[in-house]
């Protein structure tokens, strides 16, 4: 293990009677990244997440959590790893605050560092106000609280297993943001199906098909690595585009008075350098860029 890696994955076999869910799963998490562990529902994630948290016997393979192997059923691994389950459980006649301090007494922290780190916690995940009991609470703000708990002994590793999957669109931004926001202090690996949650925060993406890690790597390489560049013209009228498309052979319309040229800044310079020599109007150039949907849709279609 490298020492920029939180969890290493290695050659991970798991098989419940017929149906073998993991086949040789191989995995690398880079500290203080925010990772998107992405698959189709069912593919295998919660299995993988059980199997790092020490409570799934598995068939094969090695796990490790800042260089230490995983074991099964001795969980010494976990004082590096907050948990956040795809449904957190709450005692519902606490309230928040209580309940911190709870889990705190149970981690073995004294007072005055419960009551630092939860009025910390609780403040970040936009709960300080809340008084009443967590009974009353909605799903994004269960969601909330369990991150905050995970977050309560300042774990190397916090996991998230489906953190938006049930939340709608201004409580999946709030856990994004608090995500995004925790991952100075620690690294975040949260498993998805929502590619869109991906791009929005990951640095690092891997995508879990027939029990395997079909593509892995950093967000900005995968994309340009994946498909050539390519950029797109828009001219503000028609004589403009045709005079455009007439000269590079790639300019390829896609809609009225917009080319879309294959290649990279050399041959957007050149566009550029005809587009000014011949006096041409344009609206807008941009850019284009493979999105995550669009390359593993390959990888499934294989």
């Amino acid at each position: 293990m490298s020492e920029m890696e939180i969890l290493t994955i290695s050659n991970l076999q798991k098989r419940f009677g017929e149906k073998q869910v993991l086949r040789g799963l191989n995995l690398s998490v880079p500290e203080h990244s925010v990772f998107g562990f992405v698959g189709r529902n069912g593919a295998g994630k919660t299995t993988a997440m059980k199997a790092v948290l020490g409570l799934l016997r598995t068939d094969g393979g090695e796990i490790r959590v800042a260089g230490e192997k995983v074991l099964y059923g001795q969980t010494a691994t976990n004082r590096y790893i907050g948990y956040l389950p795809d449904v957190p459980e709450f005692y519902s006649f606490m309230t928040a605050h209580e309940y911190l301090k709870l889990c705190g007494e149970s981690l073995g922290m004294n007072r005055h560092a419960i009551d630092q780190r939860s009025t910390q916690l609780l403040s970040l995940v936009g709960l300080s106000a809340e008084k009443h009991r967590i009974k009353g609470y909605s799903r994004g703000m269960k969601q909330r609280l369990g991150i905050a708990q995970a977050l309560l002994a300042r774990p190397k590793l916090l996991i998230c297993d489906e953190p938006t999957s049930a939340l709608d669109p201004i409580g999946r931004k709030d856990i994004l943001d608090i995500l995004l926001a925790v991952k100075d202090e620690t690294t975040v690996l949260f498993s998805t199906h929502i590619l869109s949650d991906v791009e929005r925060i990951c640095t690092d993406v891997a995508l879990l098909h027939n029990g395997q890690i079909a593509m892995q790597g950093s967000v900005d390489l995968l994309k340009r690595t994946r498909r050539p560049e390519a950029f797109t013209v828009e001219m503000t009228d028609h004589h403009a585009a045709v005079h455009l498309a007439n000269a590079f052979c790639d300019a390829r319309p896609t809609e009225q008075d917009t080319l879309v040229f294959s290649g990279g800044e050399m041959q957007m310079f050149a566009v550029l350098d005809f587009i000014q020599r011949n006096k041409l109007s344009i609206r807008r150039i941009e850019r284009s860029e493979a999105s995550l949907e669009s390359l593993f849709m390959e990888v499934l279609k294989k």
